[in-house]
């Protein structure tokens, strides 16, 4: 059997405690950095997805107002429908748009033809406070609110449009 001198020890149980506690704590740290970086990413992809949400049902809606003659825009309409608009062009159209479990859909009718339906958001908060509409038939505007909520991510946006003059 072989002696050890004096210099040539072993590592002690407390050097070895030691290094296990700092081991753990850098694995710690790193484990809980990569959580906060998988979280942030969701986060930023739900408020993503929900910007796109509104901005999407915002485009339309507005694209819609402008093409609508005053005298053919509903704001509070009776029922399920969320807004109603129409115009005479060539031809007469309305489309109604409706909010149905969190969708925002538009319904499109030329001369009293069938509909076409369209999604056009999805993830929208169909609280009256935070998803509304008002037309405002002195000014001739229309105020519309429109909220989508993704996971714990919200985004709301407010949009006042004026129909084209002259339609």
């Amino acid at each position: 059997m072989k002696r050890l001198h004096r210099d040539q020890r072993g590592l002690t149980i407390i050097e070895l405690l030691v290094v296990m506690v700092l081991t753990g704590l850098i694995t710690a740290a790193i484990t809980t950095t990569f959580f906060q970086v998988f979280d942030m990413n969701t986060r930023t992809a739900n408020h993503m997805s929900a910007l796109s949400q509104v901005q999407q049902a915002g485009k339309l809606v507005s694209e819609d107002i402008l093409e609508a003659q005053p005298d053919m825009i509903d704001g509070s309409p009776a029922g399920g429908e969320f807004l109603i608009l129409g115009w005479n062009s060539t031809s007469v159209h309305e489309v109604t748009y409706t909010l149905e479990d969190g969708e925002l859909w538009r319904s499109e009718s030329i001369d009293d033809g069938d509909p076409t339906m369209t999604r056009v958001a999805e993830y929208i908060d169909s609280d009256p406070t935070k998803t509304s509409r008002a037309w405002d038939s002195v000014k001739k505007v229309l105020i519309f609110t429109v909220t989508a909520t993704v996971g714990e991510e919200s985004e709301q946006r407010i949009y006042r449009v004026q129909p084209r003059p002259g339609t």
